[in-house]
């Protein structure tokens, strides 16, 4: 697993709505990363939305997310493996923040080791001074950057 999170492009001042906001992603990052599930979907607002390139449709809520994972554990064996965040910005408007990086990937599903290249952009909004994420988009890189090893 990588120790931390590739260092954001830019520099946030400490305690700063950038650097809070940041440090939220940066959570729901590590979560993933060491499939931390219950902590990870923590990061979520309850209505949250989700789309991603693997699924037909959006997903409506944590709830959604949530069953859908647990789907992948019991039917596919998935299991994150590592995640590396890459090429980071976080913008921050008011009490809305747009976080979006280039992400590696590493995860197992029917007993394959996948290595994925995605990018992504996660909403957050401030709440009782808490970031939550309330949107995510994963996209693929590159239809050829999939990798598969058994």
């Amino acid at each position: 697993m990588s120790a931390a999170p590739a260092a954001p492009a830019s520099t946030t001042v400490p305690g700063s709505a950038e650097a809070n906001a940041l440090a939220a992603v940066d959570a729901i990052i590590d979560n993933f990363r060491s499939h931390r599930k219950a902590a990870y979907f923590a990061g979520f607002a309850e209505d949250a939305t989700f789309l991603f390139h693997t699924t037909p449709h959006r997903i409506d809520g944590r709830a959604g997310y949530e069953a859908l994972w647990t789907e992948w554990e019991t039917n596919d064996g998935f299991r994150v493996h590592d995640a590396t965040s890459t090429n980071r910005r976080i913008q921050v408007f008011g009490s809305t923040a747009v976080f979006s990086h280039d992400v590696e990937t590493t995860l197992e599903t029917n007993g394959d080791i996948l290595t994925v290249n995605e990018r992504e952009s996660i909403i957050l909004e401030r709440s009782d001074d808490a970031w939550l994420c309330v949107h995510e988009h994963l996209s693929i890189a590159s239809p050829d950057m999939i990798e598969t090893e058994k």
